[in-house]
């Protein structure tokens, strides 16, 4: 398992008001996924930049897709630009990854509440990442909250983050999803302006 599935698996079985952004959390599994090519020596980051290494040894499918999709031309790219770029519509990826393994399952419901909300199903990946979740894992808990779920990780877990490039991933990850929520904000203003025009005719 990775941090990614951890995340994706404890986004499901953790209620958070409001409901966690799809876009949020496609922000933070790339994170995660950036966070762990690091862990595997898959990249180094060079400052904010992502260089990848020749021969990443990565066994998860997903993992290895996101390895293989690494700008591997200089000046390479940076955390802020892989964020967005692998983050498009990658909680959708990982729940149908996760659906197709049968760690997570839709329960039947009458056809006109298709939106069924998934759930985990008892499993040693849900247990381990219950795991991670409940001992406060600092970087589990670090991707969670910048993805709505959770509190913040106090200071002494932030501190126990020994590893630079990992706090780099983490605090990008919060500012692209502070970038996204002013996104949502600018055009929540236009469409009611929009709105409030038509409303004069």
């Amino acid at each position: 398992m990775t941090t990614a599935r951890d995340l994706m698996i404890v986004a499901i079985d953790t209620p958070s008001t409001p409901p966690v952004g799809r876009g949020d959390l496609s922000l933070a599994l790339a994170g995660a996924e950036l966070i762990d090519l690091v862990g595997a020596e898959a990249v180094t980051l060079d400052g904010d930049r992502v260089l990848p290494d020749l021969s990443p040894g990565v066994d998860d499918p997903l993992l290895r897709e996101a390895a293989s999709s690494l700008v591997r031309q200089p000046p390479y790219e940076s955390v802020e630009d892989w964020l967005w770029r692998r983050g498009r519509d990658l909680s959708a990826a990982y729940l149908a990854a996760l659906e197709a393994e049968g760690v997570i399952s839709r329960p039947h419901a009458h056809r006109r509440f298709r939106d069924t909300p998934p759930a985990v199903a008892d499993s040693a990946a849900r247990r381990r990442a219950a795991d991670r979740w409940t001992s406060r894992d600092p970087v589990l808990t670090g991707l969670a909250a910048a993805a709505g779920i959770g509190e913040q990780p106090s200071d002494e877990l932030v501190e126990e983050l020994a590893d630079d490039q990992v706090v780099i991933v983490l605090a990008e990850v919060n500012d692209a999803v502070m970038e996204l929520e002013a996104v949502r904000q600018r055009r929540a203003i236009e469409d009611a302006a929009f709105d409030n025009v038509w409303r004069g005719f």
